[in-house]
């Protein structure tokens, strides 16, 4: 029986800590795993997220001290540091103007969805909660995505978010939400840890 390779891909991947760090990313490498990351899943597809590709040795000192002297923030290729955005419903008209050009949807549901983020964000927590699933959904497609192409990755929320906030320039609007390391793995990785029992964790109604 052949098997599939998504789930492969899936029952695979590892959390890597040691990275090669003779190893290099281009530009190009960089922009495809974040042209794959964004088509992750966001809320009326507002895609509020932004991803921060940290390369130089001179960025990843900066964010290795800001996270809590992590040493694959610099072995690794890249570090991204994947930033949450605070949804705002008047975004939505131009974000969703392709799919209306493409037909995928009515022109008059721009206006109902702009009315409907308006009011479902109006309240800061949830507005912040929906930042954090963006870019959290956006960080497992990354990772699933570097996998995809052959390179490692470990995402990390051992960091200090107001620190990297600053020292990034992140706007008022962002947050820090996750790190994801990705690069080419060294040796000494673990494999992919146990999980837990299915009958643990899951509930059929």
């Amino acid at each position: 029986m052949m098997t599939n390779p998504t789930i492969s891909l899936i029952e695979r991947r590892v959390s890597a800590n040691l990275f090669d760090a003779s190893h290099n990313l281009a530009d190009a490498e960089i922009e495809e795993l974040v042209r794959l990351a964004t088509r992750a899943p966001t809320a009326y597809n507002m895609q509020n997220w932004r991803f921060i590709a940290v390369r130089t040795a001179e960025a990843k000192a900066r964010l290795r001290a800001l996270a809590w002297n992590q040493p694959k923030v610099e072995d690794a290729a890249v570090t991204f540091i994947i930033c949450g955005v605070i949804p705002d419903a008047e975004t939505l008209p131009e974000r969703l103007q392709p799919s209306v050009d493409a037909g995928y949807m009515p022109a008059d549901m721009l206006s109902a969805w702009r009315e409907a983020a308006g009011a479902q964000y109006a309240d800061p927590q949830t507005a912040r909660d929906e930042a954090v699933r963006s870019a959290t959904l956006g960080a497992a497609t990354l990772i699933y995505a570097a996998e995809a192409l052959g390179f490692a990755s470990g995402p990390m929320v051992g960091f200090e978010a107001e620190g990297v906030a600053r020292a990034f320039g992140l706007g008022a609007n962002e947050m820090p939400v996750l790190l994801v390391a990705v690069g080419r793995a060294a040796s000494g990785n673990w494999p992919q840890k146990p999980r837990r029992p299915l009958a643990e964790v899951l509930e059929i109604l």
